[in-house]
């Protein structure tokens, strides 16, 4: 009874309770695409019924995670998916802080998406936030709520993933020439001037499109758009007369 209220599992070698990272990543992969394609409605086709079944599953999913993360099912598709690999044990006491951090934020999501439907651009940012943390665990096995555990817990967590806990000094390989700096930077400044050109170039096809495209055109632009507007009313009031 004690071993079935424990948390994580016990593995030889390991002094602490462990979980399997390479599953946690998968799980959360899975969950980027449930959000990414919730967003993806609400943005283009205006509706958030998707949203609305995905943001049940996750708050039930983190919930379960956080008390008894063998029966979580988002990490038993993850274990699905990477059972013939080799596991990547991770302290499990740093994750479940960083699970109950996201259960926090899933919740009051359910309660304003779900139950009370008040959607408003904080509530988004809050969903894109979450997508970030779940982008940032798939795709590069970085968990910022393992780092603020270490924030507000004295006894520092070990076996972090990645190893980034136990890692003081990089690999050569792990490090930038100055070329490769400068490739760096270009791309970050590529990519992100793509991201504005596509913002402020797409056609005024979806209401975010527009909002986005608004919130980037200087005064003067501004100022143009409204007196081509108004000049516009005018021909048409001159035609009706």
């Amino acid at each position: 009874m004690k071993e079935f209220f424990s948390y994580g599992e016990k593995v030889a070698g390991y002094d602490v309770r462990v979980l399997n990272e390479r599953e946690a990543r998968a799980a959360a992969a899975i969950l980027f695409v449930g959000a990414f394609l919730g967003l993806t409605n609400g943005v283009m086709l205006g509706t958030a019924v998707f949203s609305e079944y995905f943001v049940s599953f996750f708050a039930l999913d983190f919930t379960i995670r956080v008390i008894k993360p063998k029966f979580a099912p988002s990490l038993l598709l993850g274990r699905f998916f990477v059972q013939n690999q080799k596991p990547e044990y991770v302290g499990a006491e740093q994750k479940r802080f960083a699970w109950l951090l996201g259960m926090i934020l899933a919740w009051p999501m359910f309660y304003y998406l779900v139950i009370d439907f008040q959607p408003n651009p904080i509530k988004v940012l809050v969903c894109l936030i979450c997508m970030a943390l779940l982008f940032l665990e798939s795709a590069f096995s970085i968990c910022l709520g393992c780092k603020l555990f270490n924030i507000f817990k004295k006894e520092k967590a070990t076996n972090c993933p990645g190893g980034v806990c136990e890692m003081r000094i990089k690999e050569p390989i792990q490090r930038f020439s100055p070329v490769q700096k400068g490739i760096v930077i270009l791309t970050a400044l590529a990519m992100t001037y793509g991201a504005y050109a596509y913002m402020t170039k797409l056609p005024d096809r979806t209401y975010l499109t527009k909002k986005i495209k608004t919130m980037m055109m200087s005064e003067t632009e501004l100022k143009k758009i409204e007196d081509e507007e108004y000049q516009k009313e005018l021909e048409a009031f001159d035609k009706e007369n």
